[in-house]
């Protein structure tokens, strides 16, 4: 990879109208935004559906592991088809604009909507609908049969009847003829969440923008992924996981975390050729120009905690795919590109893994100063960066870095002062020399979430491990978008080299 920069945030984080950053005139905008700063990427996270209650609304549990989040869909671009009006997203209360993300109003509010646009569409008879229904029919299907279960039935689908929870025949022809319009209503949302993606990711690409997208590890126990493949997992009879993922007590957290997804039956992947796992990473490759995997380690080693522990750490360690899956992939797919997310607990076999892959891994700059290891020997040190790495000021599990900073010990600011050789910038300006030190490092990509751009506190984190509530809610307001912020990011990609000279006529 040649040298370069990006910027990590959601779309749920733009500044969109009605409640939530989504797939339309803004995100184009932020496109245009980093195309005119000379980046190349823009890095999002899981596109993928979340519940309001379930899971804390996080991307990293969605309810599959193929579609996208109707949250997403442009309403203002079904106002412009004329199948909603201004004044009825007006009406449906999502709060002033800018303010978090309210996944209790979206819920009760924003789906509404989307059925009444269903409603007036005629879908039917649009030959792009029938067209994306065969293409997708492997996995849309079961996910929309499962959506439709979910709202009628109101519980996981480990407490559905047992004819349904274990997919008999003659039970999902009852249900796909008596649901009939809430399946289709689910097809017409995936529809249209792919429709508005790819008028976004076709743009970007047309601004020299490539687009890394996030792809979790595990998926949601409550997931049409797991009851339309349980032999994937490791269930018990009923249904229920008989072991849970996690991790041991770590940076995150000091008595370990628990997930909650169902594991892998890894031995049964082997045996099909990897054939689901395969069929995912293709789907990614399909989404993305590249693809950022999730708990990279997990593949070496996994961490199994039995279902019905209360404590991460009663959970052990046991033996993951490891390279077969990767040489399967690139058998079958070619060379991708990927970004091993190999944070955590690292082993010599983890390492290793990562070296045979040949993937770039990441640097979060923040774990460099680790006051229990401030050797030289750090790998998360600027000055140990090889060039085949993706380096990070933080990413969305971590403080911003000015939060870091500002709320860090006193020993903590010494220690960065030292390292930058920085005795003279006040405390709630040092973001900005820890930004350009990331920026100035050997890796070959740099990529900075833009909250670490504006300088931002802890109150804009994304997410808080170990905290199930209160999370992924953070939005942009529309001024922080501004031309100065992005005349000064366009400036340091220059100086640092990370300038993406595609859009060279852009400055």
């Amino acid at each position: 990879m040649n040298r370069s920069a990006g910027i990590l945030l959601s779309v749920t984080s733009l500044p969109s109208r009605y409640g939530i950053g989504c797939l339309d005139s803004v995100a184009f905008r932020f496109v245009d935004c980093l195309a005119e700063a000379g980046q190349t990427y823009w890095q999002i996270l899981p596109l993928g559906p979340t519940g309001f209650g379930e899971s804390g609304d996080s991307p990293y549990q969605s309810f599959s592991a193929f579609a996208g989040n109707p949250y997403l869909i442009s309403l203002e671009k079904l106002v412009e088809e004329g199948v909603l009006t201004c004044e009825e997203c007006d009406a449906a209360g999502f709060g002033p604009d800018g303010e978090n993300v309210n996944y209790e109003t979206l819920n009760n509010n924003r789906l509404a909507l989307l059925h009444l646009a269903y409603e007036r569409s005629n879908i039917s008879e649009n030959p792009h609908y029938r067209q994306f229904l065969a293409e997708n029919h492997w996995w849309l299907t079961d996910y929309a049969l499962f959506m439709a279960l979910r709202g009628f039935f109101q519980k996981p689908w480990t407490q559905w009847p047992e004819d349904i929870r274990k997919r008999w025949d003659y039970s999902l022809d009852y249900y796909h003829r008596t649901m009939y319009y809430d399946v289709e209503f689910q097809k017409f949302l995936q529809f249209k969440f792919f429709e508005h993606w790819w008028a976004l990711k076709n743009y970007a690409a047309s601004r020299n923008i490539q687009i890394i997208g996030d792809m979790p590890i595990y998926v949601a126990m409550n997931s049409a992924d797991v009851w339309a493949h349980p032999e994937l997992f490791q269930l018990n009879e009923d249904g229920s996981p008989s072991a849970v993922s996690g991790c041991p007590p770590d940076a995150f957290s000091a008595t370990g975390q628990i997930w909650g997804n169902p594991l892998y039956r890894w031995d049964y992947h082997r045996s099909t050729g990897f054939d689901w796992w395969c069929s995912r990473l293709w789907h990614s490759f399909h989404l993305y120009d590249v693809v950022r995997i999730d708990h990279f380690r997990g593949f070496d080693q996994y961490y199994s905690i039995p279902s019905h522990s209360s404590s991460a750490q009663e959970g052990h360690w046991e033996p993951g795919p490891g390279i077969d899956l990767f040489r399967t992939m690139e058998w079958r797919m070619g060379w991708r590109p990927v970004i091993a997310e190999d944070l955590g607990l690292m082993t010599d076999t983890v390492r290793q893994l990562v070296r045979e892959s040949g993937f770039p891994n990441m640097k979060v700059l923040q774990f460099g100063f680790d006051l229990k290891d401030t050797g030289a020997a750090n790998d998360y040190l600027p000055h140990n960066y090889g060039t085949n790495c993706v380096v990070y000021t933080g990413t969305h599990d971590n403080e911003t870095i000015a939060g870091w900073f500002l709320d860090g010990s006193e020993e903590l600011k010494r220690l960065v002062r030292d390292y930058l050789g920085d005795v003279c910038t006040p405390d709630d300006q040092m973001y900005l020399p820890l930004v350009a030190m990331a920026m100035r490092s050997r890796g070959d990509i740099c990529i900075i979430p833009l909250q670490d751009y504006l300088g931002l506190d802890n109150s804009a984190r994304m997410n808080r491990p170990s905290f199930a509530q209160g999370n992924w809610a953070w939005r942009l307001t529309e001024k922080d978008l501004s031309s100065s912020l992005f005349r000064r990011i366009l400036r340091l990609t220059q100086i640092t080299a990370r300038f993406n000279w595609a859009n060279a006529h852009l400055v």
